[in-house]
């Protein structure tokens, strides 16, 4: 099965999931044949730019930082009604430095439609992304709060703006 989306037709799936657990976030080192994912909780799906757009956040110190710079793009994989604890902990925790997440979560990697990186196929929903524009975190422009809660250490954020080039689902949900 493969049916393509409007990028936002399921917006608030996404972002309840991002808010429940998270999603799988890949990214391709386009040095080696070698993909790496990514657990994330923060996101949005939006319209920017006259384009869709899935922003994801990076910090300095993940693995998958340096891939993304080098990449410029990336895939978005939704465990849509799939209890992916497990795997969302494993990808989460664990380095791409120090081990393969797709074997170590017994993930397939399938090629994308449109770009390099892959999708995780044990998910139902996709989205590729090519980064179209980046921001690194100003941290005195964070309110204090959001400082004292969510940055403990300054291990600050890269915000990447990925339009969407494609969104489809794989699976019936």
């Amino acid at each position: 099965m493969h049916k393509n989306l409007t990028y936002n037709e399921y917006a608030q799936e996404v972002i309840a999931q991002l808010a429940n657990g998270g999603i799988f976030l890949t990214v391709k080192d386009p040095d080696q044949d070698r993909a790496n994912i990514m657990t994330i909780g923060w996101g949005t799906i939006g319209y920017i730019w006259r384009k869709p757009i899935f922003l994801v956040m990076v910090r300095y110190s993940r693995h998958t930082y340096g891939l993304l710079e080098k990449a410029g793009e990336f895939t978005v994989s939704v465990p849509l009604k799939q209890d992916c604890r497990k795997e969302l902990l494993i990808c989460g925790r664990q380095s791409g430095r120090d081990i393969d997440k797709f074997r170590e979560c017994g993930f397939t990697p399938q090629q994308g439609r449109i770009i390099s990186t892959p999708i995780i196929q044990e998910c139902p929903l996709h989205f590729e992304c090519r980064v179209v524009y980046q921001q690194a975190m100003e941290p005195a422009q964070l309110n204090n709060e959001l400082r004292a809660k969510c940055y403990q250490t300054p291990d600050y954020h890269v915000l990447y703006y990925g339009e969407i080039l494609a969104s489809y689902l794989t699976k019936e949900l």
